[in-house]
């Protein structure tokens, strides 16, 4: 199995949120920054979605934008259009991940599927972080013909919640999403250096699963040539070129990267991540990642520990 399938056969998301919008024109939505994939589908316009990257681009009947960092953005009918219309809409709570927005009114009908989601799997992480602030599924997967029913799928359930509608919404959220980030990895270009460049090496991919799956076990140069099938010195030099950084130290700052999201949301102490980890003891997991972050563990567990804002802005 390629490397990027093994990734994404973790690929779970958590905390799936979804509201069915139907708007009157004039309307504008502000949605915040939020550590959380997001995405709106289109079914019925107008609606045009602005970032600060990119600016105001219009969607069309049919498109899905999918922003992967879940980037502050805002939704309207028209780019003229200003303030907060949420504040005039009917809000009506279908279950407890979904609801209805309505706002009344005598201009044209935008009707629009929006959604929220936690990424659970860890190791898909360096790919959502190079991927753009926001990608439009008519641009990378217009030949895919499961993309229309799925979200026709989606759509209908959100309508109409039934026994299970959470599960089965969830499910349908990471294939569309799944699908949607092979999608993007398959154009994004043939670059030689990189993560993708590096999930697509059929030696150096291989060390990359394994390090994401299980990060806490204690790899070293040597093993991890054994699993790139590769001599130390080749595997070194290989990992270095195409990553722009020695596996050690990749494998290190991928450490600190998970021990921020276990630290901040799972509420575990400092002491269970070391151990998580693979750290012989909290001081020297500790130091690392002050090393590392320039902060100390204790700091951004208190600081962000509890935070599980899920909804989606409504």
């Amino acid at each position: 199995m390629d490397a990027l399938s093994e990734v994404l056969q973790d690929f779970r998301l958590s905390g799936v949120s979804y509201g069915r919008c139907e708007l009157r024109h004039p309307w504008s939505i502000a949605f915040p920054q939020q550590q959380l994939l997001r995405f709106h589908f289109v079914s019925q316009g107008p609606c045009w979605i602005h970032t600060e990257a990119q600016g105001w681009q219009e969607l069309h009947e049919g498109d899905l934008a999918l922003l992967p960092q879940g980037v502050a953005h805002r939704l309207a009918s028209a780019p003229n259009v200003e303030g907060d219309s949420l504040k005039g809409c009917q809000v009506t709570k279908l279950g407890s991940n979904v609801c209805e927005v309505v706002r009344e009114g005598t201009g044209a009908t935008s009707t629009l599927f929006c959604g929220s989601m936690a990424l659970g799997a860890y190791a898909l992480s360096p790919l959502i972080a190079l991927m753009p602030p926001i990608i439009k599924g008519c641009d990378v997967a217009g030949n895919d013909p499961i993309v229309g029913p799925l979200l026709a799928a989606m759509t209908a359930e959100a309508a109409q919640p039934q026994m299970g509608s959470a599960t089965v919404l969830t499910r349908m959220a990471d294939l569309l999403t799944a699908r949607l980030i092979r999608c993007w990895v398959n154009c994004s270009g043939t670059s030689t250096t990189g993560w993708l460049a590096a999930i697509r090496d059929p030696h150096i991919g291989r060390v990359l699963v394994a390090m994401h799956r299980d990060p806490g076990h204690n790899w070293t140069v040597e093993s991890l040539a054994g699993v790139a099938g590769q001599s130390r010195s080749i595997f070194a030099e290989r990992f270095s070129a195409v990553l722009g950084e020695g596996a050690a130290h990749y494998l290190a700052r991928l450490r600190m990267q998970l021990a921020r999201e276990l630290l901040g949301q799972s509420g575990m102490s400092v002491a269970e991540v070391a151990s998580r980890l693979g750290y012989e003891s909290e001081a020297s997991f500790a130091r690392a990642f002050k090393r590392i972050t320039n902060i100390s563990p204790g700091i951004v567990r208190r600081t962000i520990s509890g935070r599980t804002d899920m909804d989606f802005g409504f």
